[in-house]
């Protein structure tokens, strides 16, 4: 999550504000610590009664305003609101079967986690792979600690996460205080800031109105110029009917009828022109007996790549994109930058560097800085808080993480695009936007009760 908001909020954004991040950071470290010490010697003062009552509260309100969402942004409000209330709920219980249930979850999901990432790490070999495969290790280890009883008898588990949770957040906030301390700003930015004719920071999207608002109330029309994501999904791609696996052909691969392996394609495309769409220069024997073997993220598995010239071409060849994502905030300057660099080498390999990671790679140039600056204006403390409150950031965070401990998939790079189009085109919290339709509604109401009783009058005095 660090490297995400890094990049969304942009270096010189957090520069301004190093010092208050670090301060955060200490405060929540510390409090991690002091309260998953607390909670070891079976005596917790941490007043959990209270923290259920919020977790209850958050939950009953996001489900109110969950129906106020768009597309996958609502599907998340109603995820956060279910697990929360059930959290809630297993909390007030109390007694043994409460604690006993929330620590088999808990305990359940960072098996579930760590495991996957020390097999992708030990399949895969990516860069640093090494330091994946510990931190799943840990993973697994903190699975133990909360599946065993020993010290309290599950009733520490939610201290525990609550300790975890706000020491790896404060860590995170000081490892960013310390990384935008010491960055330099590179060396797009500084040709940018040193050309006498600019004053202000002006690395954004010029066909976005001077007057545009800084929430917008759902995607890019299509008449609107907007950044768009192409995605062929496994599934759409297949060649024949494919065999419908759950989970596995919507972000790994689709197997059809015929035994042959899809896995899909993604591609970028923006308005002034640039099409970024890498794919293998030579055909990659995908057979199940060898898929294994061309996984690996090394270089005996690099094939020659070309970039296919634009949208048009590539889909009169084969068909069109399943999902498109379209975002509007995104700098033409960042992404025409990163393109000059990019397209220079076209080597292509199955998992470090396919079409997928090529997309994910254009887009995070593309909307760097896009959220802590606004038409070249800083937004200040504001926007950092509302990123933080954002579900969609844990969301793309996680995505991102998955991503780079495996591989960039179409299914990855899709849902990481819609989360990344929440974030950068911000949508309305629910309850400012359910109060705005509930003002609407009044005032309607009460221009059709002025009428009727307009007309009533009318009836009368004839």
């Amino acid at each position: 999550m660090v490297r995400l908001m890094l990049l969304l909020l942009g270096v010189a954004y957090l520069r301004k504000r190093w010092r208050s991040l670090r301060v955060a950071g200490w405060l929540w470290l510390i409090a991690g610590v002091v309260i998953f010490i607390d909670a070891l010697d079976n005596a917790v003062y941490f007043p959990i009664t209270f923290f259920a009552g919020l977790l209850l509260l958050d939950g009953v309100a996001t489900l109110a305003v969950a129906w106020t969402g768009m597309g996958g942004q609502k599907a998340l409000r109603y995820v956060k609101a279910v697990a929360f209330i059930g959290a809630s709920i297993l909390i007030l219980a109390g007694h043994h079967h409460g604690n006993f249930i929330l620590s088999m979850i808990f305990g359940t999901l960072f098996l579930a986690d760590g495991l996957l990432q020390s097999m992708s790490a030990w399949v895969v070999r990516y860069p640093r792979w090494k330091a994946a495969l510990t931190a799943g290790v840990i993973e697994i280890l903190l699975a133990v600690f909360f599946y065993q009883p020993y010290p309290t008898h599950y009733v520490g588990t939610v201290p525990y996460c609550i300790g975890l949770g706000l020491f790896f957040s404060g860590w995170g906030l000081l490892l960013l205080s310390y990384r935008v301390r010491r960055m330099p700003d590179s060396a797009f930015m500084r040709a940018v800031l040193d050309q006498p004719a600019i004053r202000r920071w002006q690395d954004y999207n010029p066909a976005i109105p001077a007057d545009a608002s800084l929430v917008w109330d759902g995607p890019p029309a299509e008449s609107e110029r907007a950044l768009t994501v192409h995605v062929w999904t496994p599934v759409g791609s297949a060649r024949s009917q494919a065999q419908r696996r759950l989970l596995i052909d919507r972000y790994i691969a689709a197997v059809d009828a015929n035994g042959v392996i899809s896995t899909g394609h993604a591609a970028l495309e923006s308005p002034e022109g640039i099409y970024i769409s890498l794919y293998p220069g030579v055909e990659i024997d995908r057979s199940p007996e060898d898929f294994g073997r061309i996984l690996r993220a090394t270089r005996e598995n690099d094939v020659p790549g070309l970039f296919q010239p634009d949208y048009a071409t590539e889909s009169a060849a084969w068909c069109s994109s399943t999902v498109r994502v379209r975002i509007r905030n995104y700098s033409p300057a960042r992404l025409a930058k990163f393109w000059d660099e990019y397209r220079q080498d076209t080597t292509y390999n199955l998992t470090s560097r396919n079409c997928s990671s090529s997309v994910a790679k254009a887009l995070e140039a593309a909307v760097e800085g896009s959220v802590g600056h606004f038409r070249g204006v800083d937004r200040g403390w504001r926007v950092f808080v509302r990123l933080l409150v954002t579900p969609e950031l844990w969301v793309a965070a996680q995505i991102r993480k998955r991503a780079k401990t495996m591989a960039w998939t179409p299914g990855l790079t899709l849902d990481y695009a819609r989360a990344l189009s929440m974030l950068v085109d911000p949508r309305p919290f629910g309850w400012f936007k359910m109060a705005r339709i509930a003002v609407r509604r009044m005032m309607r109401s009460r221009k059709q009760w002025n009428a009727q009783a307009q007309t009533a009058r009318e009836s009368v005095g004839r």
